[in-house]
């Protein structure tokens, strides 16, 4: 089992923290939108979209809400123009950082995030100075209902399976995520995430106060999805 998937159970025990914040909806709608717009609305042929909207379904986001999203993504309503991004960064200790989010406005955006990450003793760094630290992997959290429910999860797709109180967390390649996620729900198992996240290839010892300071500065900024990190956490 993989020391990585430690990363993964705090992100999805925050996700469920950061549902009860209505700044969540914000950055959903506008995950929804950017992956209409790119794959277009068919969830049978966009399923990111379909994770999307499951995730955003989770956080009790309103129906109506995500419609509108989807719509500004076809064109159907009118909206901002919305970028993708991925900034990389060194927290205090040189703790390697890759900043995932989307905004309307790219260059008000770095500025900002660079300013944050000033501000707390790290430093943005050019492309490609610290994503060769991390590996892009599919992540699919599973209700945990007994323990022989392991070698399902090995059937269904799961390339490594870690245990964390009462969730399996499973680790598949990029292209296996969506096939990995329907073959787990056709077993009548609880899928309470499934995204795409970028994992550390090792992790290192780091001021955990400071560290943790930084990441809750940038994850005020309405503008940032997800942050990974190579802090152990343990």
């Amino acid at each position: 089992m993989s020391g990585h998937s430690h990363w993964s159970t705090i992100k999805f025990k925050k996700g469920v923290e950061d549902a009860k914040r209505s700044k969540i909806f914000s950055k959903l709608a506008r995950e929804i939108t950017i992956t209409a717009k790119e794959h277009g609305a068919d969830l049978d042929f966009n399923p990111r979209l379909k994770m999307v909207i499951d995730k955003a379904k989770a956080a009790n986001m309103p129906s109506s809400n995500i419609d509108k999203a989807i719509k500004k993504g076809t064109g159907e309503i009118k909206g901002e123009i919305l970028e993708e991004f991925l900034i990389e960064a060194y927290g205090p200790g040189n703790i390697a950082i890759l900043i995932e989010g989307i905004t309307d406005n790219m260059n008000r955006t770095i500025n900002e995030l660079k300013q944050i990450v000033s501000k707390n003793g790290g430093k943005v760094v050019e492309q490609g100075a610290i994503k060769w630290m991390f590996e892009k992997k599919g992540i699919i959290v599973v209700q945990k209902d007994n323990e022989e429910m392991e070698l399902d999860l090995i059937n269904a797709g799961a390339d490594d399976i870690s245990i964390s109180e009462d969730m399996f967390i499973i680790e598949t390649k990029v292209e296996n995520l969506d096939q990995t996620r329907k073959n787990i729900g056709k077993m009548n198992y609880s899928v309470k995430d499934a995204s795409l996240a970028w994992i550390p290839n090792e992790r290192i010892e780091g001021d955990k106060e400071k560290n943790y300071k930084l990441f809750e500065a940038l994850d005020e900024s309405e503008d940032v999805k997800e942050l990974y990190y190579n802090l152990d956490d343990e």
